[in-house]
């Protein structure tokens, strides 16, 4: 029989890990299954673009910023339209006036992450980028600390590797079963711009995270259909007029572009919904498992040799990802301030100061923060 020290030692553990209880109905609600069902929809539509993209390069099309446009482009037509209808202070020409710049900065940094993510291809190999690629979680996670004060418990950082685990597992898949590489022309750049687009994905889902929970999604993706046009615009007159010419235009290329088009579009359509369920974090582990997605269809499209492994690292990744949002990360300030709450409380009520020592101690170990006064604003995010 388990002693009552025990008992209450164990029931620390759990709570400072986040297990409040043992009830697994508590755990895997439908909340978390919606949460995990739209992840791979997201992975599903990423896959999408990455087969379009095959088919474009076995055309000999390389036009990154053109697709990337195009995407931009149908943002504008439909929320940045539907932003410049709104009546009240959050409409299109409010937020130009008021918060411009942030929301260029933002738009700035997911045009160029797209962009160096794809010319990573042209100078490193598959093995590298699908590793560095991951360099955006512990960004994520770092820059979410900063900015948006999301403390995590150490079942996050299980969950992290557990994920991160089942990316060297579909790595080690795809060298054994021999799978072209690609180009190692410049790995060292190529290593580099990949590193340089996960700290701009990074960025620019953080910017995410706090627009669609602070403010809302319209106001999101009409900004960023209204920056990314524009910025796109400019780095295709600079970049691209002489790829685009050289396009051998049918009606294969053109179903090509549009289905890549159409696939962006709703990944950043819906992206949103799922960053106000969980977090850009948990966002960016749901979307490992797209590069598996890719190498299913490769398998039957592309003539890609499976392995086992694939299997192993698909699973991997899902229980690392159930993991993560099983327990609910917490914000910094909202601890903060009800601690001080209760400070007040206890000070009028003197009849509070019965709660006993080890009920403080339990408390202090799950919030693991400091009482202190939390800052009103947030560098750069603050809308």
């Amino acid at each position: 029989m388990e002693e009552p020290g025990e008992e209450k030692l164990c029931g620390k553990w759990s709570v400072g890990c986040g297990f409040y209880n043992n009830n697994l109905k508590d755990v895997f609600t439908w909340r978390l299954v919606k949460t995990i069902a739209l992840g791979q929809v997201l992975s599903l539509l990423i896959c999408g673009t990455a087969v379009s993209c095959q088919y474009l390069a076995e055309a000999r099309v390389e036009t990154p910023v053109l697709q990337s446009l195009l995407n931009y482009t149908l943002l504008l037509l439909v929320y940045t339209t539907v932003l410049s209808t709104r009546k009240g202070d959050r409409n299109l020409l409010h937020v130009l006036k008021t918060n411009w710049w942030k929301y260029l900065v933002m738009g700035l940094a997911d045009v160029e992450g797209n962009y160096t993510a794809v010319k990573a291809y042209q100078y490193t190999t598959l093995t590298s980028i699908q590793l560095l690629d991951c360099f955006v979680i512990p960004v994520l996670m770092l820059l979410s600390w900063f900015l948006l004060k999301t403390r995590y418990r150490p079942i996050h950082y299980v969950a992290v590797m557990v994920c991160l685990l089942g990316v060297g597992a579909m790595v080690g898949a795809d060298v054994l079963a021999g799978r072209d590489q690609g180009s190692t022309s410049d790995v060292l750049l190529g290593d580099g711009l990949v590193l340089l687009s996960a700290v701009l994905y990074a960025v620019s889902n953080v910017c995410q995270e706090h627009t669609v929970k602070k403010l809302s999604p319209v106001e999101f993706l009409g900004m960023m259909g209204l920056f990314g046009t524009l910025i796109s615009s400019i780095q295709l007159v600079v970049l691209e007029t002489h790829a685009v010419a050289e396009v051998k235009w049918d009606l294969k290329i053109v179903l090509l572009f549009a289905v890549y088009a159409l696939c962006m579009f709703a990944l950043y359509s819906l992206m949103p919904v799922v960053v106000q369920m969980t977090s850009a974090t948990a966002v960016n582990l749901s979307l490992l498992t797209a590069d598996l997605f890719s190498l299913f269809c490769g398998i039957f499209l592309f003539h890609y040799t499976f392995s086992a492994l694939y299997i192993v690292s698909l699973v991997i990744i899902i229980v690392g990802f159930i993991m993560f949002n099983a327990v609910p990360t917490y914000s910094a300030l909202s601890e903060s301030s009800s601690d001080e709450t209760d400070l007040v409380q206890r000070a009028a009520d003197p009849s509070a100061d019965h709660i006993n020592n080890e009920d403080l101690f339990l408390r202090s170990y799950c919030t693991s923060t400091i009482i202190q006064k939390p800052s009103h604003k947030l560098l750069l995010l603050q809308m």
